[in-house]
Parts: C-alpha cells; structure tokens; sequence
C-alpha cells in the first residue's frame, strides 16, 4: 500500500512522500527483509544525496527528512555487520539530537526542545541495546542511568531496562535497588513489577519465588511470551525440563509467527531438547523447517544450536 501511495503522491508533496518511504521500509524491517530495505533504502538516499543546489539537498535533510527515515538508515550498518560503524553513526544522531535541543532552548522554543531531547533519550536507548549485544554492560549502565533521573524521560520501564543491563553485568544489589523504586512507583504496571521481581528473584537463584510470579503473569495474560520463556527457564534451571519444553511447543503452537522469530525463546528450547535426549537433533530438524516457514531472512540460525556439518 505505500508502495501504491508513493507512486501516486504529488512529487512535491515531500512531506508525504518521505513519510510513505519511511513506512514502506520499516514494515520491509519489520517482515525481516533486511536485504531488500537495504537496497531499497541506499537507492533513496542515493537520490536524495544528489539532489542540486547543495543549499537545497541541505535544506531538505535540514527541514524534511524524518528523523525516524535517519535512524532506520543508520540501522543499514548494523545488518551489513558493521557493529562499531553502526555506534559511531548512532553517537553522530545523538550528537545532533543534543545540539538540535540547545539551539531550541536557546531559541525559547520549549517544545521543539522536548522533541529533540525524547529523540535522544531514544538515541541513548538504541546505543545502550548494542552495547549490551556487545556484552559491555557497565558502558550500556552508564549511558542510561542519567534518564532515570530526567523527568521528562523518567519511566518505570527505562529505569526496569537499567536494573536489568545491572543483573547481566552480575550488579545485582544495583539492579535491587532500581527494581525497588519500580515497586514504589504507583504508575508501573503490575505486570512489570512481577517480571522485575522474577528477575531478581532468578538472580539470587529463588526459583520457586521466580515461578510464582512468572504464574501470575500467565494468569493475567496468558499469551505474554515473555514470561512464558522466562518459566521455562526457571523450570529448567529446577530440573523440571519437561515441562518447561512443554510450554515453549505450546508457545509456538499459539502464535508462530511470533514465537519462532524470538532466537532466545528458540534458542532455550533446543538447549532443553539437547538435555532431555540424545535425539534433540531431530527436534531441532523440526524446528528448522518451521522457522524456515515464518521467520524472515534476518534471524541468526545459530540460535538452534545446530551442528556445524
């Protein structure tokens, strides 16, 4: 349908054509069509790039081009799997969403500073997750720790998503602490606030306690894949593998689609499948037709722990 749009949008309607680009190539993402939104996206911006005067191509980047159509760009150097290419250029839009703010502030402009402050506090999100995948927790910590006291950022999720970077980087009285605020705080949600203490309760090795608030989730909300992965793993880590290999099939049986693009959720039962029998290769055999079926071309098949010949 945007494809249909664009086609037919006024060329100098900009505003609307960028913005139909910039849904085209997103939902190409999120089908997990990283090659072709690459294509798609370098041969727009090599247009773009081209356009003459260099006054007019600046006032265009400057004026028109979302800011989201610039991130999804910068995103094109994570899947070519140029990581450390990709944080520079990640550092470079956070650069450009402080600046952008000072010069609104200085200009008394109250809201175009808040929009450009939201941006980088979004920015600082986008950094922190490749850190992490980069398993450098105390940079990821660092970064975010200052938003959870900016008022205007500050939520009990941005401040959850820190405690958790804590527990993976083993810190875990300092994720106590700020899953302790997220108790206190009356506008988190019950459902994060029984995850957290699931967490924490996996991270001081309370399985039964992690169980029971994992049920109580799926009580609530029975389809939150989520926790359904998180009580498998408790299950798992109380010898009960069985049934935590039960909940995962039963998982993917449910919504597909979802589930078997989760590598942490596939990547957990193969190693459940591994433990239980020696015939696990067959389940996973299985399993990689499935996901051949409803994943995209992004997902890192590793996660199936297949053999390598």
């Amino acid at each position: 349908m945007a494809r249909d749009r664009i086609v037919e949008a006024d060329p100098e309607d900009l505003d609307l054509v960028l913005s139909l680009w910039y849904i085209r190539l997103s939902c190409l993402a999120r089908l997990r069509f990283f090659n072709q939104t690459s294509t798609e996206c370098v041969n727009l911006y090599t247009v773009l790039e081209g356009i003459e005067p260099a006054s007019a191509r600046q006032w265009l980047f400057d004026k028109k081009l979302p800011f989201e159509l610039e991130v999804l760009h910068v995103r094109l150097k994570y899947w070519a799997g140029d990581h450390m290419g990709y944080l520079d250029a990640l550092a470079g839009l956070l650069k450009q969403c402080k600046a952008k703010a000072r010069h609104a502030s200085g200009r008394k402009d109250a809201s175009t500073a808040a929009m450009w402050q939201e941006r980088g506090a979004r920015m600082c999100l986008i950094i922190a997750s490749q850190l992490i995948e980069m398993k450098d927790f105390a940079a990821a910590a660092r970064l975010l720790e200052p938003l959870c006291r900016q008022g205007d950022v500050r939520s009990p999720h941005v401040q959850s998503a820190v405690a958790r970077i804590y527990l993976q980087g083993g810190y875990v009285s300092a994720a106590a602490r700020h899953f302790g605020a997220v108790a206190r705080d009356p506008s988190a949600d019950a459902s994060l606030k029984a995850l957290n203490s699931a967490l924490l309760a996996s991270a001081n090795g309370d399985w039964p306690a992690a169980v029971e608030a994992l049920q109580q989730m799926l009580a609530a909300d029975p389809e939150n894949f989520v926790a359904i992965n998180n009580l498998a793993v408790a299950y798992l880590s109380q010898g009960r593998i069985q049934e935590g290999i039960r909940m995962l099939e039963e998982a993917i049986k449910l919504s597909p689609s979802t589930t078997l693009q989760a590598e942490p959720l596939l990547f957990n039962l193969s190693t459940m499948y591994e433990l239980r029998s020696t015939a696990g290769i067959d389940k996973k055999m299985n399993m990689l037709v499935d996901v051949a079926k409803w994943a995209g071309d992004g997902l890192r098949t590793t996660c199936l722990k297949m053999p390598a010949s």
